[in-house]
Order: C-alpha cells, then sequence, then structure tokens
C-alpha cells in the first residue's frame, strides 16, 4: 500500500528530451510524486510531501534500489539519472511567499524583504516561475538568470549548473539561498551560507528541518546533481521586475577588438557594432554572445565574420511591444541548437555530414538575422522549447582571457574534423558552487551545438583532447555530452581540494546506506561517490 501522493510508474526504461541516450530501470522502482491533498491547502501538502519522499528512501533502502528525482528530462548527460528508479517531481509545483517574520534579522538588515524571496517546490519549472512572478497583478519580480530556454524544473536547473549569459547575474543557481532536501528517511535539512543567512527560527521549525548554516556545505549541495538526496524546497532571490532589450548584429570582423572584447570583457571595444555602450543611463549590457560558423570563418573577413547578440537590462515599463513567437521552424527563437533542429527537420533521414556543414551556412543568416530588436521580460526572452531531432549539444567553460584562442583552435579542428553544427559563446560571472562548471572569475561558455551523431562526438573530443595538449584549462557542462569525464579529469579540473570537499559534505548530510540509493553509474566512473 502507498502513502497518499505516491504512485507507481510502470516503467522499464526512460529517455531523455533530447533523445541522445536511454537508462534501463529496475522494474516496480520508479514513481510519481503527486499533491496529497488540494492544491490550496500548502501547508499540509508540503509536510505530507516531505514524508512522502522519506518513504521512498526507506523503500529504496529496504528494497537495495538506487533512486533519483526527476524532472523535464533536459540534460544531455546520464549525470542525474540511475539504472535503479527515478521520482517523477513534475507535479510539485507549491509556490509560497512568505512574511517577514520566516527571515532572519540578519537578511532583513540588508533592506531585503519577503518581497525579494520566493519560497517554491522542486517540480515548478523555470517557464511557470516567470509567469508567476512577472504576472502584473501579482508579483511583478524577475528571476535573475535563465539559460536559453525554460522548460527545466527550478530543481533540475540548479542540479546541473544552469548558466545563462549574465554577465554580472551569473548561473541559475547563484541566485539560490536556501535548499531544503531530504537526506534520509528519519532526516531532512535546512541549508544556507552562515555569510548569507535567510531564514529565520520560524521558518526552520515551520519546516521541522534540522538546520546547517555552512558555506562549504550549501555550495557543494548547490550543484549536486541530485545526489545530496531529494531537494524539495528551493528558496530564491528575486530582482523588481525589469526588461531586456534584445540586439543581433551580423558580419562582425573577428579582429583585434573583437579579441579584446571576449578576452578581457572590455566589450566597449565594440561600441561601433553596439546599440548602446556597456553602461549608459537606463541601460546596462546584461547578456553578450558571440556566434561562429566554423564553416565560414576567417580573421579580418567580415563576411566571414561573427554574429552577435546582447541584451541590455532596463527599467520595466508597460508601454513595449511583447515578442512575437519566432518566423518560421525555429522553436529554440534564434539559438543555435534550434538552428540545428531546424536542419534535422528538413533532412530527416537523408542526413549526411557532407549536406550539414552548406546547411548551416545557409540557414545561419536566417536564425540570427542583423538588426534585430526585440523587448521582454527574462520569461519573454528566453522561451520555452520543443524537442525535436537527435540534437547533440557540449558545453565548456574556459576562463575569458583564452576566448579567442579556444576559437582558433576548434576552427582549426573543424577543418580536419567538419562538425555538424556551430559554436556559441557566452559569457557568465563566475559561480563560488564547490563543482559549478562555470568555476572562473570571467567565465566564457564555449556552446558547441550540433547533429547527434558520432563524427560530432569525434568532434568534441578532438576538442577537448586539443586543449588539454596546449594546456588549455577548462571544465565541462555537467548537463551537455561529458562521455569523457572521468576521476583523473574531475580532479585535474576543480582540484583535489574542491573534489573533497565536495565529498564530505555529501557524506555530512547523507550516511552510508542512504548515499547508496542516490549514487548512480556516473559517480562511480567519475570518482565522487567514495
Amino acid at each position: 500500500m502507498l502513502p497518499e501522493g505516491i504512485t507507481l510508474l510502470l516503467i522499464t526504461n526512460w529517455q531523455n528530451g533530447h533523445q541522445n541516450f536511454t537508462v534501463n530501470l529496475t522494474k516496480d522502482a520508479s514513481f510519481n510524486l503527486r499533491l496529497p491533498f488540494a492544491f490550496t491547502e500548502q501547508e499540509k501538502n508540503y509536510h505530507a510531501t516531505t514524508k512522502n519522499f522519506q518513504w521512498l528512501i526507506q523503500h529504496a533502502i529496504d528494497n537495495n534500489i538506487r533512486l533519483r528525482a526527476m524532472g523535464n528530462g533536459w540534460s544531455f548527460s546520464e549525470v542525474a539519472v540511475c539504472n535503479g528508479g527515478i521520482v517523477d517531481t513534475r507535479e510539485l509545483r507549491t509556490f509560497f511567499s512568505i512574511g517577514n517574520s520566516f527571515l532572519s534579522p540578519q537578511y532583513l538588515a540588508t533592506g531585503k524583504t519577503a518581497q525579494d524571496v520566493v519560497f517554491t517546490q522542486c517540480g515548478m519549472s523555470i517557464l511557470q516561475l516567470n509567469k508567476e512572478l512577472e504576472d502584473e497583478n501579482g508579483w511583478l519580480r524577475c528571476l535573475r538568470a535563465s539559460g536559453a530556454s525554460n522548460g527545466q524544473t527550478i530543481a533540475g536547473a540548479t542540479a546541473t549548473g544552469t548558466h545563462g549569459a549574465g554577465i554580472k547575474a551569473g548561473a541559475v543557481h547563484d541566485a539560490i539561498i536556501g535548499l531544503h532536501i531530504i537526506t534520509g528517511a528519519n532526516r531532512h535539512v535546512w541549508l544556507e551560507r552562515a555569510s548569507y543567512p535567510v531564514a529565520s527560527q520560524a521558518f526552520t521549525d515551520w519546516l521541522g528541518a534540522e538546520v546547517f548554516r555552512d558555506d562549504e556545505l550549501f555550495n557543494a549541495a548547490v550543484v549536486s546533481f541530485g545526489s545530496f538526496g531529494f531537494i524539495h524546497g528551493v528558496l530564491l532571490e528575486t530582482e523588481p521586475i525589469y526588461l531586456l532589450e534584445k540586439y543581433t548584429a551580423a558580419n562582425i570582423p573577428y579582429n583585434d577588438k573583437l579579441k579584446q572584447a571576449i578576452n578581457e570583457w572590455k566589450f566597449e571595444a565594440l561600441n561601433e557594432f553596439l546599440p548602446f555602450p556597456p553602461e549608459s543611463p537606463g541601460r546596462s549590457l546584461y547578456h553578450f554572445e558571440v556566434v561562429v560558423n566554423p564553416h565560414r570563418f576567417a580573421a579580418n573577413d567580415a563576411d566571414k565574420g561573427v554574429f552577435l547578440k546582447a541584451m541590455y537590462k532596463t527599467p520595466y515599463r508597460t508601454d513595449y511591444t511583447k515578442p512575437e513567437p519566432p518566423p518560421g521552424n525555429f522553436q529554440y527563437g534564434d539559438e543555435l541548437l534550434g538552428l540545428i533542429q531546424t536542419i534535422l527537420d528538413n533532412i530527416g533521414k537523408k542526413l549526411t555530414q557532407k549536406l550539414v556543414p552548406p546547411l548551416v551556412t545557409k540557414l545561419f543568416p536566417l536564425a540570427f538575422a542583423s538588426n534585430e530588436q526585440v523587448t521582454g521580460t527574462i520569461g519573454e526572452i528566453f522561451t520555452n522549447t520543443k524537442f525535436r531531432g537527435k540534437a547533440a549539444s557540449a558545453a565548456i567553460a574556459i576562463d575569458s582571457a583564452n576566448a579567442s584562442r579556444a576559437i582558433e583552435e576548434i576552427v582549426a579542428i573543424n577543418a580536419k574534423v567538419p562538425f555538424a553544427g556551430g559554436l556559441a559563446l557566452r559569457f557568465v560571472k563566475g559561480t563560488r558552487a564547490t563543482l559549478g562548471f562555470t568555476k572562473f572569475e570571467k567565465t566564457c561558455v564555449l556552446e558547441m551545438d550540433g547533429v547527434e551523431s558520432a563524427s560530432s562526438r569525434k568532434f568534441f573530443s578532438s576538442v577537448w583532447n586539443r586543449f588539454e595538449e596546449i594546456g588549455l584549462e577548462y571544465t565541462l557542462h555537467w548537463g551537455k555530452i561529458n562521455f569523457n569525464l572521468n576521476e583523473a579529469r574531475i580532479r585535474k579540473m576543480y582540484g583535489d581540494a574542491n573534489i573533497n570537499k565536495w565529498l564530505t559534505a555529501r557524506h555530512k548530510l547523507l550516511d552510508d546506506v542512504t548515499q547508496k540509493v542516490f549514487t548512480n553509474e556516473f559517480m562511480e566512473r567519475t570518482g565522487l561517490s567514495s
């Protein structure tokens, strides 16, 4: 007899949204979690769901099975899944407005109030969170950062370090200031930084959780791909609602000015191509992105130059024209992955590696139209995604000082191992998360989006191997294609001290039997299970 709010999922395999891997599951080991009571009974539902998470952990221990929470299946990698069972959390979308009594005196002393935070269950999607926050009859707030699309659940987005391109905001998880994690059959914890205490005793008493105020524990748990237990609740810091003005430009020559902009974050070097300086009255550069077609690229040649996307953060107003859905089949808007999936739509089973590069070149100007201008909230600019076709996406984070060198190395590799895709560079403020892959103070994320194929994986391997050969330090996105990761590489990427801190934090929050529940093959392969 299952507790109210838990139902059995009759599945023995599961495929991710991008269809690039399938995991086999143990029979009768997967479950769906829903709210046990009427939606309006928020407090009753939340406490009952905490107990249901604990029941699932005890069930897993008793039956020697592994479990992982599952949101919308966004990841390209198997980092957050296991070959035991999955727990579908997408119906857990309770969204709380809390009062000042639930906030610590230290937090209130900073000038923040309950208006600045939102507490939500793990299954809330970024898409729905944006709608709730940006409602003109409600919150009039915005998230600080978003990925290119927003179908992920909030717990899924933070689990693998979804990064966006916030040069001042950082990644999605950098706005999280508190975590409620179910860490055992009889244990659940509230976790926040000692350097930034936010919850009052009234709040933690309401949760009934064991309290940890510890920077190292928090920084480890906030990017932990589901291996620290079930994240039930997330406390996020938001901002007063704002608008993003998006501008695009094509045929930007790859020259010393561009190199200065991307290597040093001296974006003013490109003022002749930007609609406004990086900082001007009422506008501040928020998002900066360079897109490269490696099949048509040459230095100092505008016709074979790069595409540029810049977004400026501006005060909210109501008299703007809301963005319209993108024309044609670009379901990702003008994102690089949408371009690749449009190619898949058009050529289907006739796909050959020789066909893709000319199609990329033909479609780039359509996907990245010059002189485009769109204004909207963060939820309107970064819209929901419709999966189509087997795309492949790998993302490498490097120190921005090496951005131009990385472009040149990748273009050179493409000449020998043609890639059925393109390259985008996004620039992100570094994270404090222990295993956050955007670890560099000024992080450049190289996104290589293409068609899922053996040749694409050969290309990715060639890039990783070349970076190691020339000593160019890098990390890999946990949620994107990262099949080369092993213990030696991870320790080189993050350093022994950080890996050991992360492992120590996991041991502190999970006892040995519970660790087994939340261990998967990825962790065993990469040395993160010990």
